[in-house]
């Protein structure tokens, strides 16, 4: 077992990005209703977001109104992806966030859903706090798979099968809590940064019901699963479809959390 790199990770999700656009679950509707009503997001609002992949977020935000939107995405195809389904209503800026331009008190909202785990928190806060105007929001979600304050019982049917796959920074390996749920330290991340205020944490919980298909599809967008060989990720995915379709009949319950974290630029 070992620990997937930031560099892997840049790298892990644009392979085949119709299926992972395709098996990825939507993110719940309330999160846009909390951006609207709390953070600014409305028509015209300037818009940046981190990590886009195939573009689930980057779609609410635009139909929203959000913009101009920019969409940074490290992965060359996924950012080609991106152009094609929005043409020229987001601009794709294909570079690490690191390394993106961005003009300083520039925009209204920026955005992370499902990627900021992959990023060194305090040199990306700082720059996301340099791009807000004061009073500009930043806001960071997650769509988790497993909850765990709740029995899962495909997590327990799988764990010995995937007992040595590569972890991703979204739950280390020995670390009690997924990164996206451990709002002590995503709270206490923001407020280290000394550009934010009035930073909080909202956790839905819901669940999603998948055929042994799906549960395929989706696993198969995972990042540990990416980066194995060919002939490994396939026994892999075969042994997942064959536990959903011999012990849970084709129809599997995965309970999921959805965190959402903002705050406010002074």
């Amino acid at each position: 077992m070992r620990d997937l790199s930031v560099k892997e990770g840049r790298r892990a999700f644009g392979a085949d990005p119709e299926n992972y656009d395709a098996a990825r679950p939507d993110y719940p509707a309330w999160i846009f209703e909390r951006l609207r009503a709390r953070c600014g997001l409305r028509q015209g609002a300037r818009t940046f977001e981190i990590g886009p992949g195939t573009g689930l977020a980057t779609a609410r935000l635009r139909d929203a109104g959000a913009g101009p939107l920019v969409a940074i995405e490290p992965d060359p195809r996924l950012a080609n992806f991106l152009r094609r389904r929005f043409g020229d209503t987001v601009e794709v800026v294909n570079a690490t966030f690191e390394d993106a331009p961005l003009a300083p008190a520039a925009f209204d909202l920026g955005v992370a859903a499902t990627s900021f785990h992959w990023m060194d928190q305090q040199a990306a806060l700082a720059k996301i706090a340099k791009a807000l105007r004061r009073g500009g929001w930043w806001v960071a979600f997650w769509n988790v798979y497993g909850d765990p304050d709740r029995e899962d019982a495909f997590h327990d049917a799988t764990r010995e099968l995937l007992r040595d796959q590569p972890k991703s920074p979204s739950h280390y390996a020995g670390v009690p809590l997924p990164f996206a749920l451990d709002a002590g330290a995503r709270l206490a991340d923001i407020r280290a940064a000394g550009a934010f205020e009035d930073a909080q944490v909202e956790i839905g919980r819901w669940s999603i019901t998948l055929s042994a298909q799906q549960v395929r599809a989706l696993y198969s967008t995972f990042s540990q699963f990416a980066v194995l060989e060919a002939a490994e990720r396939e026994r892999l995915l075969d042994g997942l479809e064959t536990i959903a379709e011999r012990e849970f009949a084709g129809r599997v319950v995965r309970n999921m959390c959805t965190p959402l974290y903002t705050a406010r630029r002074r």
